[in-house]
């Protein structure tokens, strides 16, 4: 049977999505399932929730989906990664697939660890008038322990009148650790030349 290329897409899709709700059957790689592949990994929550991150074949994007335990989707982030498997930026999806929110990440300069997220909403764009670019609506700081492992983010919200567990119902979208990254290395700076966010850090 001949399908045409409309038709053939919208099988592979549907399959990905049937996939994407199924039990997986694999190999474990460092707390995550390796499924389907190198471009795979599963993470399964205590309550019965999962999520599932997928990378392209040129590992320049990373999509991070979340399931609850009634295997609904809940949530989508997709980021764009760098060369070294950084994220640059991300755009974060509720289950329906509206767009929440977008963020942008900044690096130390030397060291090449996460130390800001900020994170933009996707559906009011809030302008600073004093400098005409679009401002965040929540920062995330991140700091270090003297082993270099990363703290619980410091959260700012820049919308005045309330606190930021009123207004978000969104954790930071930062990744406390790439799946793929199997070495678990340090990776390279993003940009070794560029002015971290902040002033020098």
């Amino acid at each position: 049977m001949r399908f045409s290329t409309t038709a053939r897409a919208a099988l592979i899709a549907l399959a990905a999505c049937l996939w994407a709700v199924q039990p997986a059957h694999a190999e474990e790689t460092d707390g995550f399932d390796a499924v389907d592949g190198p471009n795979v990994r599963v993470m399964r929550h205590e309550d019965g929730g999962r999520t599932v991150f997928t990378r392209s074949p040129d590992q320049r994007t990373l999509t991070k989906r979340t399931f609850g335990a009634n295997r609904n989707l809940t949530m989508v982030t997709v980021y764009r990664m760098d060369e070294h498997g950084n994220p640059l930026s991300c755009r974060i999806y509720d289950g329906q697939r509206e767009e929440l929110f977008k963020a942008s990440y900044g690096y130390h300069r030397r060291t090449g660890k996460l130390i800001e997220e900020r994170l933009f909403d996707a559906r009011v764009e809030r302008i600073d008038p004093e400098t005409g670019r679009e401002m965040p609506v929540r920062r995330f700081i991140f700091t270090y322990d003297a082993q270099g492992n990363r703290n619980h983010p410091i959260a700012i919200n820049l919308l005045p009148g309330k606190t930021v567990e009123e207004v978000f119902d969104v954790e930071s979208s930062a990744l406390e650790e790439n799946p793929f990254d199997a070495d678990g290395k340090s990776r390279a700076p993003v940009n070794p030349k560029a002015r971290p966010l902040g002033g020098d850090r």
